[in-house]
């Protein structure tokens, strides 16, 4: 069996705020970001992060880490709302280029070849 068959891509992210259509209420300001590269997620020195607005965004990276449809909302849908009601901040969640990864570095699970 050929090792690259056992390989696979994910998009590399960065999630960065971006002003929204009111004023900010929360924890963070208009060009802090983040970085995902596969399972690690990476924030510039001396830079936090809003426990709440990230909790929210967690849930959407591993789908947009993935390739999708040209036309899934996933591929056009760029930014995404603060969780906060009061809160006028966005996320532009950007991808930025792919990273390689194999499945026996990722998983226990035995490799079997995908059906189809």
């Amino acid at each position: 069996m050929k090792d690259d068959a056992r390989e696979f891509e994910l998009y590399d992210l960065r999630v960065e705020v971006v002003a929204g259509p009111g004023p900010m209420v929360c924890d963070h300001r208009v060009g802090d970001s983040f970085t995902l590269c596969g399972e690690n997620l990476s924030f510039p020195a001396g830079q936090s992060f809003p426990l709440y607005p990230l909790a929210a965004l967690l849930p959407l990276l591993p789908a947009k880490q993935r390739p999708t449809h040209a036309n899934d909302w996933m591929t056009t849908d760029m930014e995404v709302a603060c969780p906060d009601p009061h809160c006028g901040a966005r996320f532009r969640i950007t991808r930025t280029g792919k990273s390689r990864f194999r499945h026996g570095d990722v998983t226990r699970e035995p490799w079997k070849p995908a059906d189809g």
